[in-house]
């Protein structure tokens, strides 16, 4: 038998055909941006406490604190409740009524800049928003019907509320003044 050689013809690589591929990227791309989500990201600035002392440490200060209950909203002295703010009758925070005994505590403070904002576990952020607005800014209408914003406590450390209401002794800031 004859041993002849077979000699194979040297082939180039077949062209990849990347048609089907590039139409499928036309058409996908555009779907996925136009499905995306996007989302707006509101920052709210905080100071948290911190562990260290200061020289502001040894003079006596007052400390307002807003303790956020599911029936009512407290504020504190920093040793104890001296104001209750129950709900209104629809179940929602009383948030006029938070505003204007800030403001009264703030014409008492003027120097005063921050508060501590206080919440039970389970309520919602939203809540902890619209409370910290309320802390940090009072809106007051005018006698001629405009709407004027004044600046109350917007350095706000927020924390867990502590556990369930106690029957406090009630005082009224203007008492607390004398003793500052």
């Amino acid at each position: 038998m004859p041993r002849g050689h077979h000699y194979r013809k040297h082939k180039d690589p077949p062209d990849l055909d990347i048609t089907s591929f590039l139409n499928l990227m036309v058409v996908l791309v555009p779907f996925l941006l136009i499905t995306a989500v996007f989302s707006r990201i509101v920052i709210l600035h905080l100071n948290l406490p911190t562990g260290v002392g200061s020289l502001e440490a040894t003079e006596k200060k007052i400390t307002i604190e807003v303790i956020v209950r599911k029936e009512l909203i407290e504020i504190g002295d920093g040793k104890q409740v001296v104001m209750r703010i129950a709900n209104l009758e629809d179940g929602n925070y009383d948030i006029t009524g938070l505003g204007e005994t800030l403001a009264e505590i703030k014409r008492n403070y003027p120097s005063k800049q921050d508060s501590v904002v206080l919440m039970e576990a389970d309520l919602e952020y939203q809540v902890l928003v619209t409370i910290m607005d309320a802390v940090s800014t009072f809106e007051m209408t005018m006698e001629d019907g405009s709407v004027e914003r004044f600046e109350l406590f917007p350095q706000i450390s927020i924390g867990d509320a502590p556990g369930e209401p106690g029957n406090a002794f009630l005082v009224d800031f203007k008492t607390v003044e004398g003793q500052a």
